[in-house]
């Protein structure tokens, strides 16, 4: 494991002396690029994971959990052993925990730790308040929009970042014929059948990239001149912010009241095409038929994820949430 010193906890509120542990998942590399973001403002910060994931297996130290619940559960307690006198705060996303909620807060306040909250999105997606009641334990909650900040309506927002300079502008042809690019993580939630559908309809070639590693995905992405994102969700997601921040122009379903919002707290346009399943052929016969416009609306968008999306900004977020718990 790298990045842990040893001593006793403390609050601290300078970064370079501060010390954060985000575990125990790293869904799609967001934990790992808050990380790195954080490590870059000279703090001290980790990743320690349950497991390495197949698409995302960055981290500091995989606790690779073996065995039944009991011997999960005590490789966990060793860790939050281990951890606990290296860590001022605890970072924990997807609704998960080093060990069960029901002791992991209460342990956390009585030693004089900080903790948040970080939802990404399908952990509380439709659920009942009552259910996502336990989220009022740590010491704050945060989501990645504010569409999804209706679930949660006590968190702070703050969008999942990119380190921007792994990102280099790739923007669209000129091409009569665009190639359009879809990433479903689950074709059923994305409405990949209509994306399949409406290329089809209109004659444009589609890549459905899936279940690839990060980095051979993102060189998939490279070759799009238009991405659909989803036609279900109501937001957009990682795929859509790495779209943009290629240069790409990216057709994805949105709430209003969600874009009105973000549009708000950041101060600029969000440049995606809304679409829906009913309304998805004429929006890409609209883009294909006009390449001046895919261009636009790429350097829009990487203008866009600059302002809104850039690691480094939201690492600076993350400080102000630490230092007022």
């Amino acid at each position: 494991m790298k990045e842990v010193r040893d001593g006793p906890g403390r609050r601290a509120a300078d970064p370079h002396t501060l010390r954060v542990t985000h575990c125990p998942v790293n869904v799609a590399g967001v934990p790992w690029a808050n990380v790195q973001a954080l490590r870059r403002k000279s703090v001290d910060a980790r990743l320690v994971v349950f497991e390495r994931g197949r698409l995302h297996p960055d981290a500091d130290w995989s606790l690779d959990r073996t065995g039944g619940l009991a011997r999960r559960q005590l490789t966990q307690w060793r860790a939050f052993a281990r951890l606990l006198p290296r860590t001022d705060v605890f970072h924990f996303y997807f609704g998960l925990t080093l060990v069960p909620k029901s002791v992991q807060f209460p342990l956390l306040r009585l030693t004089g730790r900080r903790s948040v909250l970080h939802f990404l999105g399908s952990d509380i997606r439709g659920k009942p308040p009552e259910e996502l009641a336990y989220g009022r334990r740590a010491g704050a909650q945060i989501v990645g929009s504010y569409d999804a900040i209706r679930w949660v309506p006590e968190a702070e927002v703050v969008p999942p970042g990119l380190d921007l300079t792994a990102y280099r502008p790739a923007p669209p042809t000129d091409t009569v014929r665009p190639l359009v690019v879809h990433a479903p993580s689950s074709r059923a939630r994305k409405g990949t059948e209509h994306v399949v559908a409406a290329c089809r309809d209109l004659g444009l070639d589609l890549d459905v990239v899936e279940g690839l590693p990060h980095e051979e995905a993102r060189r998939r992405y490279e070759r799009a001149d238009i991405v659909v994102d989803q036609l279900n969700a109501g937001w957009y997601g990682l795929f859509a912010i790495e779209a943009m921040a290629l240069g790409k122009p990216v057709v994805t379903f949105l709430h209003e009241e969600a874009v009105r919002r973000t549009e708000e707290a950041f101060g600029v346009r969000v440049p995606i095409v809304s679409a829906t399943k009913e309304t998805l052929v004429e929006r890409l016969r609209e883009l294909a038929a006009l390449s001046d416009e895919r261009r636009r609306l790429g350097a829009e968008g990487r203008a866009y994820v600059e302002r809104v999306h850039d690691a480094d900004r939201n690492a600076d977020r993350l400080l102000d949430i630490y230092a007022r718990l």
